[in-house]
């Protein structure tokens, strides 16, 4: 895509770690870290040919950083119709038209476009802050639905990932801390039993700021393991170790911006 293709504000980025570059804008949204710690937490079925679903899309991050992981098809539900429009463009950028398909749709009607109970994978990196009158929001109408529970909540994100997984299907959530045992609860309510959990630390001796979950539909219950720490930065602010190497790949380039 030539620069003159990009609408007003809008740039590429380049994930290099998944050889991805996708179209961003910072008026409207731009993914952040935990779009690509939750594609790279998650995992496909065992055939690597099932059915992938992401809600809460955005721009379409997390379904284009997981794309190198599948050959399956990969579906891709946002509500604002500008991410709609920025993430088809970025998975034409990609070349990923043949298995990446962008909706603009309420995820609460997202069984009457995919089929229940049809998914191996559902992923999500849904709003993170309810909806409470007096909290304070960005005024950014965009900026605002990404990050609280405006246009869905969390019982909604995920009584529909149950709706769209088949048995045994994975589900991948990245979420706050501060909610974690109201989104244990929540997936076990929804016929989703928590397997894995991974705490995020944005530097050493700080605490979690991040958590993400792999739960499979109609597990057993038991079994939760709960994964190495993953610490993102040094004390200066400087991204290590796995992280750096999802960001930068592993010759370590910076990202360009186009």
């Amino acid at each position: 895509m030539e620069q003159s293709e990009l609408k007003s504000g809008e740039r590429i980025d380049q994930l290099y770690g998944a050889d991805i570059s996708i179209i961003q804008n910072s008026a409207v949204f731009s993914f952040s870290l935990d779009a690509v710690l939750l594609a790279d937490f998650a995992q496909p079925d065992r055939t690597r040919r099932g059915l992938t679903v992401d809600l809460c899309a955005g721009n379409g991050a997390v379904g284009l950083f997981f794309s190198h992981k599948t050959a399956g098809a990969i579906h891709l539900i946002e509500i604002q119709p500008k991410l709609v429009d920025m993430a088809q463009r970025s998975v034409a950028l990609n070349q990923l038209t043949e298995q990446v398909t962008v909706h603009h749709l309420d995820l609460a009607q997202a069984t009457n476009v995919i089929k229940p109970d049809s998914a191996s994978v559902v992923t999500c990196n849904p709003p993170y802050f309810p909806n409470q009158p007096l909290s304070q929001k960005n005024p950014n109408p965009h900026l605002a639905i990404a990050r609280h529970e405006i246009a869905t909540t969390l019982a909604q994100v995920v009584e529909t990932t149950a709706s769209l997984l088949k048995m045994s299907g994975h589900a991948y959530f990245v979420f706050r801390p501060d909610r974690f045992l109201e989104m244990m609860t929540t997936l076990t309510t929804h016929r989703l039993m928590p397997k894995r959990v991974q705490f995020v630390y944005p530097k050493p001796n700080r605490p979690a700021n991040m958590f993400l979950v792999d739960a499979i539909k109609d597990g057993r219950s038991g079994g939760l393991t709960i994964l190495p720490p993953l610490t993102v930065a040094d004390d200066a602010g400087t991204y290590i170790g796995h992280v750096a190497q999802l960001l930068y790949g592993p010759e370590g380039r910076r990202p360009q911006h186009g």
